[in-house]
């Protein structure tokens, strides 16, 4: 069994979500919101790096997998979620985490079976494959489809679990 935190990075708030994996067996463990303070964006970054690593001094994953930023029409929007993304990245480092990173795209296409899946679809196959008695909120379910997303990788490269470095979701 292996304790994967899937991370799906945001400004205003980062979902979490943690699963056992044994295989291509998945297994329910937490999940949930980081709501971050109507604050400058430092603040915001701190709030990340802090209550992720408390997610990680808690329940002691072994990996980290985190969602990479989509293309947004705002630059500056792309750049806050970029820095909300390392921040939450740092976290896992500093926590001496195997730290892997999925494509939207990518993520949708483990979960779902489409890479163009609304996050209803991503809700509700969440929802399916964790034998959850309710879909979770929109950014826990996208954090938890992320720790599906390379716990699926794991049984395909099961030496992403062991590189003990940072990597795009694929072998390097």
């Amino acid at each position: 069994m292996t304790l994967i935190l899937g991370i799906d990075p945001g400004s205003r708030k980062t979902g979490f979500g943690i699963i056992d994996a044994a295989g291509a067996e998945t297994t329910y463990v937490a999940s949930g919101i980081i709501r971050l303070p109507e604050q400058e964006l430092p603040a915001r970054l701190k709030v990340i790096v802090d209550s992720v690593g408390e997610l990680i001094e808690q329940y002691k994953p072994e990996l980290m997998a985190v969602e990479e930023v989509f293309f947004a029409r705002d630059p500056r929007a792309a750049l806050r979620l970029g820095q909300a993304r390392g921040a939450a990245i740092v976290a896992g480092v500093q926590a001496d985490l195997p730290v892997a990173e999925y494509s939207a795209r990518t993520v949708k296409q483990a979960v779902v079976g489409t890479g163009s899946a609304t996050k209803g679809q991503v809700q509700h196959m969440v929802m399916r494959l964790l034998n959850l008695p309710a879909a979770p909120a929109e950014d826990a379910a996208d954090a938890l489809a992320v720790a599906i997303c390379h716990a699926h990788s794991l049984t395909r490269h099961p030496d992403l679990a062991e590189s003990g470095r940072y990597s795009r979701g694929r072998r390097k």
